[in-house]
C-alpha cells in the first residue's frame, strides 16, 4: 500500500488558502501513485484555532470547506484533520476529528481521545474526547485512526499519567493492520528523537505499521517541523519527509526499509536555526509583513536576530539601525556596521544623544536631589524604542526585539525600550545557546563578527558596563534558570546541587519579581520544552517563595 503524506503549511482561519493547498497536494500525490492521502491534524482550519472556535460562524465555515474538499476526492480516499460539532447536549462543544473521505463524501469520522491541556495546549477548553479510536475497513485492511496526543501515552512521558485511556492499547486489543496518526506537534529541541522513539514503540505495541503525518509551519509562537514518516511493525523507518518545509511524500508500506545512513541527519544547531527561520518567516508573512527592522547594538543578541531575519525574509527586506548614545563604544558601532555588511542588509545610523540630553534636561527639575541610577540608563533604551517604533510605522517593517531567555528571566531588559517590537525571535534561547548558535553560523566563514562573539557582553547603558557586573557568568545563570524555571526546582534543591546560596537567592528573586515585564513582552518563538508566554502561567501578584 502506498500512503501519500501531505505535509502542508496552513494558516489558522484561512480556510480558502488551506483548501487550495489541500487540493494541490491531494492531486499531486494521486498523480504520483498514492493509494491513500493523509493530512495533518486540524488541517482545514489550521492549528491551534483556540477561541476562534467560539465564533458562531467559524466551525460552519470549516464544515463548508471540508465539504468542498470532499467533492474533489474521487480517485482515492483522503484522511483529513478537521473540527466537528458535538451533537450531545453535554460536554465540550466540538470534537477534534479526522474525516475519512471517499467517492466525493465524508464516510466516517474518528475523534481524538487524549486532549492535551498543559504547556501551550488547552484542548479540553474546546473539545470533547472521543470514546475510542476509530477503525476504518478498507481494501480488506483494518486501519486505526489516531490524532496526535493519542499516541503520547507512554510511561516515559511525564504527562502520560494525566490520562485514563490508552488508544494504542485499545487498538491492539481490537486488532488493526495499520495505524495512522494525523498530528500537529510543535517542535522543540530534542523532540524529534523522542517522537521517533515513541512512534516506533507504538508500532511495536500494536504490531502494525504506523504512518505519522505532521503539520509544518509557524503559527504565533509555535513552530511545527513536519518531518512526517512511517515505520514498520518492528519500528524500522520506511521513509521520512524533510523538516521545516512543505513536502509531499509517498511511503510504500510493502517496501524494504532504507538503510539508516540514507536518512538525512542534521545537527541540533542546524535544526534550531531552521526552526527560528521558519518561525520568523511565517509570523511575519502571515501577519502581512515582508520587511523587518532591527536595532543593531553591536552585541551578540541583535547580531543573531539579524542573521535569522536575513535568512527568513531575504537580505533586501531587512533594515538594521545603529542607535548610538554618548556612551556607545566605537567597537560596538564597528561591529554593527560589519555585521550589516556581512549580511548585505540596509544599514542606518541614528544617534540618540540629543534625544537623551533633551529628556534629561526636561526631567532635571523633577529629579533634582536624586542621584543618577537605572532611571537614566532606561531613558537611553526607551529613546531607542521610541525611534525604532517610529521607523517600524513609517517603513511598514516588523520590529524584532532581540532579548534572550536569560535576560527575560531576570528582567535584564527595559520595558518600552529594548522590549519594544512585534516578535521576540530569540526569547526562548538561553544566552549560552545564543553563543553556541552564533559560532555554528560562523562555522564556514565569518557572518557574525568574531569580535561580537568574543567580547564580554554589555548593555552599554553606562561607561565600561559589563553584564557580569549585575549577573553571574551566563553558564552559571543559565544552569540555575533551567532548574528554577523549566524544572520547577526550589531554592534549596538548587543550592544542594552546588550553586552559591547568595547567587541562587538573587536570581530566583529576580525571576519572580519580573513576571510583570514578561507579561508585557512581545510574543516569542518557542524552541524549548518550556518557554515564557502562554505555556508558563505564573501570577504577577503572588507572594509564594519556594524553599
Amino acid at each position: 500500500m502506498k500512503i501519500g503524506l501531505a505535509q502542508i503549511n496552513t494558516t489558522v482561519g484561512d480556510m480558502p488558502e488551506n483548501l487550495r493547498k489541500m487540493h494541490e497536494s491531494y492531486h499531486a500525490l494521486v498523480r504520483d501513485g498514492a493509494e491513500l492521502v493523509v493530512f495533518p491534524e486540524l488541517v482545514v482550519c489550521g492549528y491551534p484555532p483556540r477561541d476562534l472556535l467560539f465564533k458562531t460562524q467559524f466551525v460552519p465555515d470549516v464544515e463548508h470547506a471540508l465539504d468542498d474538499f470532499a467533492q474533489s476526492v474521487r480517485s482515492i480516499p483522503a484522511l483529513v484533520g478537521t473540527v466537528v460539532p458535538n451533537p450531545k447536549s453535554t460536554g465540550r462543544p466540538f470534537y477534534n476529528a479526522v474525516a475519512w473521505i471517499e467517492h466525493g463524501a465524508v464516510k466516517s469520522y474518528g475523534f481524538k481521545s487524549l486532549l492535551p491541556t498543559y504547556d501551550v495546549f488547552d484542548e479540553d477548553r474546546y473539545f470533547e474526547p472521543g470514546d475510542s479510536s476509530a477503525i476504518v475497513e478498507w481494501r480488506g485492511k483494518r486501519i486505526g485512526l489516531t490524532i496526535c496526543e493519542d499516541i503520547w501515552n507512554h510511561p516515559d512521558i511525564p504527562t502520560a499519567d494525566r490520562y485514563h485511556d490508552d488508544p494504542i492499547e485499545n487498538l491492539k486489543e481490537r486488532g488493526v493492520d495499520l495505524v495512522i496518526n494525523c498530528s500537529a506537534s510543535p517542535w522543540h529541541v530534542e523532540k524529534d528523537r523522542f517522537r521517533m522513539d515513541l512512534v516506533r514503540d507504538a508500532a511495536k505495541r500494536v504490531a502494525a505499521p504506523l504512518v505519522y503525518c505532521n503539520a509544518v509551519g509557524g503559527n504565533d509562537e509555535l513552530i511545527f517541523d513536519g518531518r512526517s514518516f512511517a515505520v514498520t511493525e518492528s519500528g524500522e523507518v520506511l521513509g521520512k519527509a524533510d523538516g521545516f518545509v512543505e513536502q509531499n511524500l509517498i511511503v510504500d508500506l510493502s517496501s524494504k526499509p532504507p538503510s539508516l545512513n540514507s536518512l538525512k541527519q542534521a545537527s541540533s544547531m542546524d535544526l534550531l536555526f531552521e526552526a527560528l527561520t521558519l518561525g520568523l518567516r511565517d509570523y511575519a508573512q502571515k501577519c502581512g509583513f515582508s520587511k523587518a527592522l532591527i536595532g543593531l547594538s553591536g552585541g551578540i543578541d541583535s547580531a543573531l536576530t539579524a542573521a535569522i531575519a536575513a535568512r527568513a525574509l531575504g537580505k533586501g527586506n531587512i533594515i538594521g539601525v545603529s542607535l548610538p548614545s554618548a556612551i556607545s563604544s566605537q567597537h560596538s558601532r564597528d561591529d554593527a556596521r560589519d555585521l550589516a555588511q556581512n549580511l548585505g542588509i540596509r544599514y542606518e545610523t541614528v544617534s540618540i544623544a540629543s534625544m537623551v540630553d533633551a529628556a534629561s534636561d526636561t526631567l532635571m527639575p523633577l529629579f533634582d536631589g536624586f542621584s543618577a541610577d537605572v532611571t537614566e540608563e532606561n531613558v537611553q533604551a526607551r529613546s531607542r524604542g521610541l525611534l525604532l517604533m517610529a521607523m517600524s510605522n513609517k517603513f511598514g517593517a516588523l520590529l524584532l526585539t532581540t532579548g534572550n531567555k536569560s535576560e527575560l528571566a531576570v528582567g535584564y531588559c527595559t520595558l518600552y525600550g529594548d522590549m519594544c517590537g512585534g516578535l521576540a525571535v530569540i526569547s526562548d534561547l538561553p544566552k549560552t545557546t545564543v553563543f553556541e548558535l552564533c559560532r555554528h553560523i560562523n562555522r564556514d566563514h565569518e557572518i557574525i563578527p568574531w569580535h561580537t562573539i568574543n567580547k564580554p557582553p554589555s548593555a552599554e547603558l553606562r561607561p565600561d558596563q559589563k553584564d557580569e557586573d549585575s549577573l553571574p557568568a551566563y553558564e552559571v545563570l543559565d544552569a540555575i534558570l533551567y532548574r528554577y524555571v523549566e524544572k520547577g526546582e526550589g531554592r534549596q534543591e538548587i543550592m544542594g546541587a552546588g550553586f552559591d546560596p547568595l547567587v541562587v537567592e538573587d536570581i530566583t528573586r529576580k525571576v519572580d519579581l519580573n513576571e510583570y515585564k514578561r507579561k508585557q513582552a512581545a510574543p516569542g518563538l518557542k524552541v524549548t520544552p518550556l518557554a515564557f508566554g502562554v505555556g508558563r502561567r505564573i501570577p504577577i501578584v503572588q507572594r509564594y517563595v519556594s524553599k
